[in-house]
């Protein structure tokens, strides 16, 4: 009997730790889920910053801030920014713009930084060329297009394939060709207009 009495108590107290143990664990995860939960108070949607705060650690108060840039994003925002801010005519055409660079393997920047210098981004062009970069404006004649998507697109091209292509992808460098006339100016200008795009001075 004694034997018995003794494995009673023996089974009880084995069955309260068990309950113990498991209650702690429990405890243990509803804690560390609670106070690990991140809630995301705030999101700028120009998809160029992502802005988010939530708990972190288990303290009470410990907020964390974390921004996450995207350059890839921001880019495209960027131009259409820059275009807006000059009222330029060529507004409607950012994406095009940064799809051609893309594709064409250089820097989103270059054909409005260029536009920039030539025509004050196309307020100054000769009447109904729709041509805001300068080019193939000689003696012989102007070079005119129907529209402005026809002249990005063809400007694209041809900047890609008589500079970029032949080692030209400096503003000194592309000068020295575009505008050899040039005291140093045009260089100067176009990269006061890219830093303009890079430092986001818009």
């Amino acid at each position: 009997m004694s034997k018995f009495l003794k494995d009673l108590k023996r089974l009880f107290f084995l069955s309260v730790f068990l309950v113990l143990g498991v209650g702690i664990g429990l405890g243990e995860v509803i804690f560390l889920d609670k106070n690990t939960e991140q809630k995301v108070l705030g999101v700028n949607t120009d998809d160029s910053l992502k802005l988010m705060v939530g708990e972190s650690g288990g303290e009470k108060n410990n907020l964390k801030i974390s921004e996450q840039i995207s350059m890839d994003d921001a880019r495209p925002v960027i131009l259409k920014k820059y275009l807006e801010k000059y009222k330029s005519p060529l507004l409607p055409y950012a994406d095009l713009i940064f799809q051609l660079s893309e594709s064409y393997g250089y820097e989103y920047y270059w054909i409005v930084a260029i536009a920039q210098q030539e025509s004050n981004l196309c307020k100054k062009i000769p009447d109904d060329s729709y041509n805001c970069w300068g080019y193939g404006i000689h003696k012989k004649g102007t070079l005119k297009f129907d529209n402005y998507e026809l002249s990005i697109k063809s400007y694209a091209e041809y900047l890609k394939r008589e500079y970029f292509d032949k080692g030209l992808n400096t503003p000194e460098l592309i000068m020295k060709k575009y505008c050899p006339s040039s005291n140093g100016s045009w260089a100067k200008g176009v990269q006061q207009f890219i830093d303009e795009m890079e430092n986001g001075k818009i």
